[in-house]
């Protein structure tokens, strides 16, 4: 049974339909990333699954049961990071998280929590109203990692947090990962998404676009690629699957499209190559296709 599910999953605010027939699912043990711009009905879909929203239509299920009406009984096993985080500025942070601890009816070894606050560099003892917005994520992450949930759903968990920290973030996550625990991961950092997640979807406009690992999805986008040779090569920029060719003498750079890629081999093979340098379509390179290209509109 997967972890989280979503089926046919609609919601209306008035006469705009935020979501549009959403299907997801997180099985166990999966790091599960979900990318797409703002107002694309990533948060949306997250408030529904947290029992924040409900659906207008179709059925969004975490561990089997209902996400609506279920929602005290998943909220136990279930740890969530929101991309802003609001803290009482009065009390401190370490008063935080054993509140946000105590409010799942989470049980947890002090020294996990020290780990976190040693891994996350966090003074718990200053007041929440001085931590700045990079501090304050880290409240929220340490409470979440610290609870030993099942499912972790993350909206925007890095932002404020410079790169050490997201590194600390990211091994925390594959920690959770070995562990068997399961992850829903909404980020604008594709990088991110790209480093620590199994499958990813893509939603545009309240529908997924696409769904697949990073190796399914890449055979959709181009190959980055570049090529010394000994001799000019001709007819270059005439084969079928290359893009944005460039030429300095004869160093050539292009892309080109995956399931072109042999014959372009072969024909660069006639003329003797002295160097060739490829790399693999990043998740931007989707990304960017998906959002620059659909329908003309960026």
């Amino acid at each position: 049974m997967p972890v989280l599910k979503t089926s046919n999953l609609t919601k209306m605010f008035g006469k705009l339909k935020a979501l549009d027939g959403v299907n997801l699912e997180v099985n166990q043990g999966e790091v599960y990333g979900f990318i797409g711009p703002n107002g694309a009905g990533k948060t949306t879909t997250i408030r529904v699954l947290l029992g924040i929203l409900k659906a207008t239509e179709g059925e969004a299920t975490v561990f089997g049961k209902n996400a609506w009406n279920d929602a005290v009984e998943i909220h136990r096993h279930l740890a969530y990071v929101p991309g802003e985080v609001n803290l009482w500025p009065e009390l401190t942070g370490g008063e935080v998280i054993d509140l946000f601890l105590k409010f799942r009816g989470a049980s947890v070894k002090e020294s996990r929590r020290e780990e976190l606050l040693r891994k996350f560099n966090l003074d718990p003892s200053k007041k929440c109203g001085t931590y700045s917005q990079g501090n304050r994520q880290k409240v929220a992450l340490v409470a979440a990692f610290a609870s030993d949930a099942d499912l972790y759903v993350l909206d925007e968990p890095t932002l404020g947090l410079d790169p050490l920290m997201e590194k600390v973030f990211q091994e925390c996550m594959m920690e959770e990962k070995d562990a068997g625990k399961s992850v829903f991961l909404s980020s604008h950092i594709l990088s991110e998404i790209e480093k620590i997640c199994d499958r990813v979807s893509i939603i545009r406009e309240g529908r997924i676009i696409e769904t697949g690992s990073l190796s399914e999805l890449r055979h959709l986008t181009r190959i980055n690629m570049v090529v010394e040779t000994r001799d000019p090569v001709s007819s270059l920029g005439e084969l079928k699957g290359v893009h944005n060719l460039h030429e300095d003498g004869q160093v050539y750079s292009f892309q080109v499209d995956t399931e072109e890629l042999g014959e372009v081999i072969r024909h660069l093979s006639r003329f003797e190559v002295v160097k060739l340098e490829s790399a693999p379509p990043a998740l931007e390179d989707l990304f960017l296709r998906y959002y620059q290209d659909a329908g003309g509109e960026s």
